[in-house]
């Protein structure tokens, strides 16, 4: 199955110019939903990660899905004061701003090896800020996987390094 064609495309929103990728039509497909899952959480299989680690909020939905079929752990990664224990905390920039990340500070051990999972790859920011807080907490990163890239916005430059997959790729916003 094409994934790409599970994705529907919002024009002008969240503001004129701006192409929306739409996961809700994907998710809702029982199909797509799960051979997405499936091909996410194969990506890295063969690298024995422990833990998966899903960014806020998209992430959180493929991530559990991807822990449960790989046998292992979920480790969030949310917005500043929604975690109860002690934290370790990433800035990252924003169009107009900075945002912030957190994580539990108990949450990886070091030397674990972790899968970093997110719905998105568009500047890259969120992703680069989630690969420090992983670093700070001592793990092994064996690879980072997304949904959808869009391409053309070049967020795979800040994760130079480590492994990324995306199975989704828009080369431009008219695509």
């Amino acid at each position: 199955m094409d994934l790409k064609k599970s994705i529907r495309s919002i024009p002008d929103f969240p503001k004129p110019g701006i192409v929306f990728r739409d996961i809700t039509t994907l998710l809702k497909d029982a199909k797509a939903f799960r051979q997405a899952v499936d091909e996410m959480a194969d990506a890295f299989a063969d690298k024995k990660p422990e833990l998966v680690v899903g960014v806020e909020s998209r992430g959180f939905i493929f991530g559990g899905a991807m822990a449960y079929k790989l046998g292992i752990g979920f480790v969030p990664v949310r917005k500043p004061g929604k975690l109860p224990a002690e934290t370790v905390r990433a800035e990252y920039e924003l169009e107009y701003g900075k945002d912030a990340i957190e994580i539990h500070k108990d949450a990886i051990q070091p030397g674990q090896k972790v899968l970093l999972v997110d719905d998105l790859l568009a500047t890259g920011g969120t992703m680069a800020a989630t690969v420090e807080l992983v670093k700070q907490l001592g793990a092994e990163i064996v690879g980072i996987v997304f949904l959808i890239e869009l391409s053309f916005l070049n967020g795979r430059e800040k994760l130079a390094g480590y492994p990324v997959k995306a199975l989704i790729s828009y080369a431009s916003e008219d695509e």
